[in-house]
């Protein structure tokens, strides 16, 4: 086994859902690691967690406004204190359907939300979470974008903004990271993700494991 999959520390999903968000859960789950939940909507949270705890996996919650940094850190406390060292972290908020914009009608205000719950969240939840990690001298960081951070259209403006700006965030984490014990990598999704979709979700979530395991890969790319 892995030195990653020995320690089982708690893995946190960022915009946790019902899709994506819980087949990753499930999949650190089955490895036994306790699993955090942080989203906006408390009832989503709870629906989510019933699950994964009829399942076997330790699982505990706290709801937050990602783009809100003070509470975004006071939940991962609450998961630290809860359910123990955070060993891995997936940042995976689902965007806003306002930001499906063509380029010539996207506003600023339009990028500066984006902007705001993609990189500015991330580096956010990465401050909350990297001291430690450091210190322990392990720990994962994981993200997931969407189709446009590799192939970005001018009828969906925004969300090409704010994924390549994610995008490079991760990879010079990933650079400034390596020879820490700390992994930072992403999963770029091209397509509809979801079950009957092009990705399934569980599919994309052994993607997750794989990088958080192998632990040399910053960034895979599903078409």
């Amino acid at each position: 086994m892995s030195d990653a999959g020995a320690r089982k520390g708690t893995f946190v999903v960022i915009g946790a859902g019902p899709g994506l968000g819980a087949a990753a859960a499930r999949r650190f789950g089955r490895e036994r690691h306790p699993v955090g939940l942080i989203a906006r909507g408390a009832e989503r949270l709870a629906a989510v967690a019933d699950d994964l705890i009829s399942e076997g996996v330790t699982t505990a919650t706290e709801a937050a406004d990602v783009t809100d940094a003070q509470a975004l850190a006071a939940a991962l406390g609450g998961l630290r204190e809860r359910l123990g060292p955070i060993q891995a972290v997936l940042f995976s908020p689902r965007p806003s359907l306002t930001w499906i914009k063509p380029v010539l009608d996207t506003e600023p205000s339009d990028v500066a939300s984006a902007l705001s719950s993609s990189v500015v969240s991330a580096a956010a939840a990465v401050r909350a979470v990297l001291p430690d990690m450091r210190h322990r001298g392990h720990g994962t960081l994981l993200f997931t974008t969407g189709g446009a951070a590799a192939e970005p259209h001018r009828d969906c403006a925004v969300s090409g903004i704010a994924y390549a700006a994610e995008s490079s965030y991760v990879r010079m984490l990933h650079d400034a990271l390596a020879d820490q014990g700390v992994h930072a990598a992403q999963v770029t999704v091209v397509g509809p993700i979801g079950h009957g979709a092009r990705h399934e979700p569980d599919a994309v979530a052994q993607e997750l494991w794989r990088l958080h395991t192998e632990r040399h890969r910053p960034l895979v790319v599903l078409r």
